[in-house]
């Protein structure tokens, strides 16, 4: 959980200006906390108080709850119209914001069927798009599949296999890779973003180095980073840490208490 979190604020500065390089200053000044963050706690929160609740119903009611908490984080227009409507219509978007926020389902949950289900029930009302609700899905299977100890060439074939997902090199795709949110574009290189490397913090600059969406991009391998590696160094964990208020640290604490993260 906090490996997706702290991927998003090293990322952060990255994502407006792109540094096609793994030399980076992972700490900077002006580096915070954005959307990635706060729906990934969203989505831990309406695990730890699910309860009876219908999934579809508690995710959307969390996830706009903490859009009210932040509206200032990030959010893109078509999902702050979403997020401040009185109603929960659906919305067909097919970008990565889906993919960004799963982590916690991947931690939370032992089969991968249920994975499967709860993801798609996150997706319903904020992402109701085949290639949004797959790439979503593949992440959580990636953050199941790493957690248990999973080879990495195992997951890389499971998600080609299963999700149909295509990874290509970063050093390939490095010198014209570009900003683009869409699902398809960015979540293959960020799963191979950790596929690559050998360390959370290695995941993380090979991440940020790809360019685009940096902070997502940095969220996504991050999360998976972390339930493979099962260890953030201490530097990492106590700088990003302080970037967080109280109110995120304290879902994160209780979840990483709760599942074991």
């Amino acid at each position: 959980m906090y490996g997706a979190v702290f991927g998003d604020i090293m990322g952060s500065w990255y994502e407006w200006h792109n540094c096609k390089s793994e030399d980076i200053e992972l700490f900077r000044r002006e580096s915070h906390f954005t959307d990635d963050s706060v729906l990934t706690c969203a989505i831990a929160d309406s695990i730890l108080n699910m309860g009876d609740y219908s999934p579809r119903k508690c995710y959307a009611t969390y996830i706009k709850a903490y859009y009210r908490r932040y509206p200032d984080a990030g959010f893109g227009q078509m999902f702050r119209d979403w997020a401040e409507s009185d109603t929960l219509s659906v919305q067909r978007s097919y970008g990565n914001g889906a993919a960004m926020r799963v982590s916690a389902i991947g931690w939370a949950f032992d089969e991968e069927k249920e994975i499967l289900k709860q993801v798609s029930e996150s997706c319903y009302y904020t992402h109701h798009h085949s290639e949004a609700i797959n790439c979503a899905r593949a992440v959580a299977i990636a953050v199941f599949l790493a957690r248990k100890g999973i080879d990495k060439d195992t997951i890389r074939k499971k998600l080609e296999k299963d999700f149909k997902l295509r990874f290509t090199p970063i050093e390939e795709l490095r010198e014209k890779y570009v900003f683009d949110s869409r699902s398809g574009y960015s979540v293959p290189p960020a799963i191979e973003a950790f596929l690559e490397t050998d360390s959370y913090e290695s995941c993380i600059r090979r991440a940020i180095s790809l360019g685009g969406d940096s902070d997502t991009i940095a969220a996504i391998a991050g999360g998976i980073a972390e339930a493979y590696y099962h260890e953030i160094p201490k530097e990492i964990r106590d700088r990003c840490r302080s970037k967080l208020d109280s109110g995120l640290k304290r879902v994160l604490d209780e979840f990483e208490q709760k599942y074991g993260v």
